[in-house]
């Protein structure tokens, strides 16, 4: 038995299967690290005799280790990996939402979460459309509303595990319920939420996206998203989308993101524990309207977030002043240690206006519709210490 399977099982804790599961020893060298692979063909043992690998799109050794351990962390596979799920790595996290949508056809509905990523809106709204494909979006913290939008054509609910960027939370379990009673496929990118801190299989949903670009690289030097699944069927034609389409993380990709995997669990957690007090002092400061983070008492989905995430609410937080898009943006402009800059989950802090950036693809009726608002400002919080990340944002907000 490897090393790797001697921690597979779900006794052994989170950070323990983040370094072991897809990462044994090299058997030639018996390097802890196992080595990259770059070749883009393999040789065949005969013609039209297929090996376990044959053309780098279709499969590939670095690859296929990390889709191994994120099957694991997102518990779509079990202790003995038979339940016929598992991970698929994708270029970006767009390219693994698009596969998602993939599995659509022209007519098909879809209803979304109104909290929702701009990059997901625009793919719904603008890409999407021309193939025939109609997206409603509705509060996903309204089970019942999600429902009531379901029509005969519905085959895709898709919700964020934590809203980007008000940072509501939907109930998980109600949700995955209403798919299975409509027979209606259940996805939730878990970006903001990471596996370490929220594994929705776990709660009946279909699919899980992760932007590999964020916490789960975790170093803002990698692109990457992957899928993961608990059903067969989803997985093989997920797979087929993939391969089909070929926008399959590359063999350096996939191994900084195993890389990042090893340290997720610490990384998160202490990001975290950073954002909670950076969100407590924030809701005392005279020019602060509101916070919205998870952690807080007051946040409407609080008791809800702490029964769905491992005691630990994100290292993401929004917060809004009362002030016009300008004077916001000299504020997000103002920072020295939170870099002005789109993405997240790395062990730098960034600051961004949603409005202007992030949800900048929003039509601006939506932008006002769904609460992304002109003194929304987003942080996603690293590594550096509270004392010198207050001072910063005290300085910009004045």
């Amino acid at each position: 038995m490897s090393e790797g399977d001697n921690a597979r099982s779900r006794k052994a804790s989170f950070c323990t299967r983040a370094i072991h599961v897809g990462n044994d020893l090299d058997p030639q060298t018996g390097a802890v690290v196992p080595p990259v692979h770059f070749a883009s063909t393999f040789r065949q043992p005969g013609a039209g005799q297929w090996g376990e690998f044959d053309y780098s799109r279709s499969g590939n050794p670095t690859r296929g280790r990390l889709e191994t351990t994120l099957a694991n962390l997102d518990s779509a596979v079990g202790d003995d990996e038979s339940s016929g799920g598992g991970a698929l790595a994708f270029s970006t996290g767009m390219a693994a939402i698009h596969a998602v949508t993939m599995l659509l056809r022209s007519g098909d509905h879809v209803i979304a979460g109104s909290d929702l990523y701009g990059g997901a809106y625009r793919l719904l709204h603008k890409i999407c459309d021309r193939s025939g494909i109609t997206p409603t979006l509705v509060d996903a913290t309204n089970p019942a509303a999600i429902e009531a939008a379901i029509k005969p054509e519905t085959k895709l609910i898709w919700v964020e595990s934590i809203g980007n960027p008000q940072m509501t939370v939907p109930d998980l379990a109600a949700i995955a319920a209403i798919g299975r009673r409509h027979q209606v496929i259940t996805a939730v990118d878990n970006t903001f939420g990471t596996p370490a801190l929220c594994r929705p299989l776990e709660f009946g949903f279909d699919i899980v996206m992760h932007s590999a670009t964020k916490y789960l690289g975790g170093h803002s030097d990698v692109l990457g998203g992957t899928l993961a699944t608990g059903r067969d069927d989803l997985y093989r034609e997920l797979a087929y989308v993939q391969n089909a389409t070929g926008a399959v993380m590359d063999p350096m990709s996939c191994f900084l993101v195993a890389r990042g995997l090893k340290t997720l669990d610490l990384r998160v957690r202490r990001q975290s524990e950073t954002a909670m007090r950076l969100a407590l002092w924030l809701s005392q400061h005279p020019r602060v309207a509101r916070v919205l983070y998870p952690g807080l008492e007051d946040h409407p989905q609080h008791d809800l977030a702490r029964s769905q995430f491992d005691g630990a609410f994100g290292g993401m937080l929004t917060f809004e002043l009362d002030a016009s898009l300008e004077t916001t943006a000299k504020v997000c402009e103002s920072t020295q240690l939170f870099h002005l800059a789109v993405s997240l989950g790395a062990v730098e802090s960034l600051i961004e206006q949603p409005a202007t950036m992030s949800h900048a693809s929003y039509d601006a009726a939506d932008r006002v519709k769904f609460g992304v608002t002109d003194g929304l400002i987003r942080l996603s919080v690293g590594l550096e210490s509270f004392d010198d990340l207050r001072d910063d944002l005290n300085a910009a907000i004045g």
